[in-house]
């Protein structure tokens, strides 16, 4: 029996009164901070321009004019406590949460996380 895939949620930055989240560059400054979670485990720093780039897990996107992160699930089997940040920090901010479609379209309406 195989596992399902991780699903993968956008946290939007507009906040649920529809305030554009600032700083302009926090999608970048939250996919930074999780950068170090890559598939392998911290070995990633090891790799040359591995600090260059974000984790497969973290990654800070632009949908339909929106800047976003994309977050997905492995994140909270390799690290816990790394996801709960992710997902604290969506909620404290008043960030909406939603899954992205398993055919990779734009974010549903439903609430994710």
């Amino acid at each position: 029996m195989t596992s399902p895939a991780p699903r993968q949620y956008y946290i939007q930055g507009v906040t649920r009164q529809g305030r554009q989240f600032r700083p302009s560059d926090w999608a970048e400054r939250l996919a930074g901070a999780m950068a170090s979670f890559r598939p392998g485990g911290s070995g990633g720093f090891a790799r040359i321009g591995a600090h260059l780039g974000f984790s497969p897990y973290c990654v800070p996107r632009v949908v339909d004019g929106v800047k976003c992160v994309m977050i997905d699930e492995a994140l909270r089997e390799i690290e816990p406590m790394a996801w709960d940040f992710v997902v604290d920090f969506a909620r404290d901010n008043d960030l909406p949460v939603v899954e992205i479609s398993p055919s990779g379209e734009s974010p549903k309406s439903a609430q994710g996380g």
